[in-house]
């Protein structure tokens, strides 16, 4: 890029001490030293580029499966929400950025006659996130309809990778080869059908999703990965755990594998549910519970 082109770039919004509570989807958590909201992708390439490389950095999307301890980030976090926000139609493929929601590529491929991504209206989160770990529900996964992905490094480098960089298996993405990356768009390979239909599918989808989830009070989706022939909700639930409260945090009444925050829950109350339904499950089945969220920070104290 030459001078005249950066001199006419906006930038975006360096925030310092930024509460993670007002970004992750449990409204619960510490601060982070530094914030930045970027105007756009090549903004977020060049502020990435400026980091030292020893600079803890985390990219956040919707905060949907994240869960920022009570102590806070040392470092950086980038909000690709509202950000990378690019999504258009390419023939039978949809291209998206990393912060389009999810929800929002079902509707849109339905829109322009295109099926295979209704599944995607009960993915919580964004893009971003939805390709990191694979997300999935209703039968389908997020790189199942995956044709292509652009990558970010820390040098501020992009890339176009394919599904064959990558292992890929149930809500896990690991690059075979490579330093640290993370998603900033896919493009989706989806099938000519009919709109109409697709769009009575997930509304179908989200009635089942109302149906089923505590969706009225704040939770980060399934806490645990289903284990192989079983479901963490059943287990959990056999354990007598449902409506387990710790201050403000409760296993949901409704489905035992969501933690919900009911008013004022600390990022500590939600860790020691998560724990506590881990160890119970590990106890009476002898099943090893996965995490499907992310937690990160410090305690709160250290």
């Amino acid at each position: 890029m030459n001078m005249a082109d950066q001199k006419n770039m906006l930038w975006g919004e360096l925030r310092r001490d930024e509460p993670m509570a007002r970004h992750t989807s449990w409204r619960a958590g510490g601060s982070v030293d530094r914030a930045y909201v970027p105007v756009d992708l090549e903004d977020m390439r060049l502020f990435i580029a400026s980091l030292p490389r020893n600079e803890p950095l985390y990219v956040v999307g919707l905060g949907s499966n994240l869960l920022v301890r009570d102590g806070g980030l040392r470092g950086t976090v980038i909000f690709t929400h509202g950000s990378l926000k690019e999504i258009r139609a390419e023939r039978t493929a949809i291209y998206a950025e990393g912060g389009v929601p999810s929800p929002k590529l079902a509707r849109f491929a339905a829109l322009h006659e295109l099926v295979g991504a209704e599944f995607m209206a009960g993915v919580p989160g964004t893009i971003g996130g939805a390709l990191a770990m694979n997300a999935g529900c209703y039968g389908g996964e997020t790189w199942g309809i995956v044709e292509s992905v652009t990558t970010l490094d820390r040098t501020g480098l992009l890339r176009q990778r394919t599904p064959a960089n990558y292992e890929i298996g149930y809500r896990r993405v690991i690059l075979r080869h490579g330093a640290e990356e993370w998603f900033v768009a896919a493009r989706f390979k989806l099938l000519p059908g009919d709109g109409a239909k697709s769009r009575a599918t997930i509304k179908a989808l989200l009635e089942r999703r109302i149906a089923a989830q505590p969706l009225n009070l704040p939770n980060a989706g399934s806490v645990f990965r289903n284990p192989p022939n079983d479901y963490a909700a059943r287990l959990i639930e056999a354990c007598g755990l449902k409506g387990r409260v710790q201050g403000g945090a409760m296993i949901s009444e409704k489905h035992a594998n969501f933690i919900v925050n009911t008013g004022g829950a600390r990022a500590a109350d939600i860790e020691t549910l998560i724990e506590l339904a881990r160890a119970a499950v590990k106890q009476k089945f002898d099943i090893e519970l996965e995490r499907e969220v992310r937690i990160v920070g410090e305690p709160h104290g250290v």
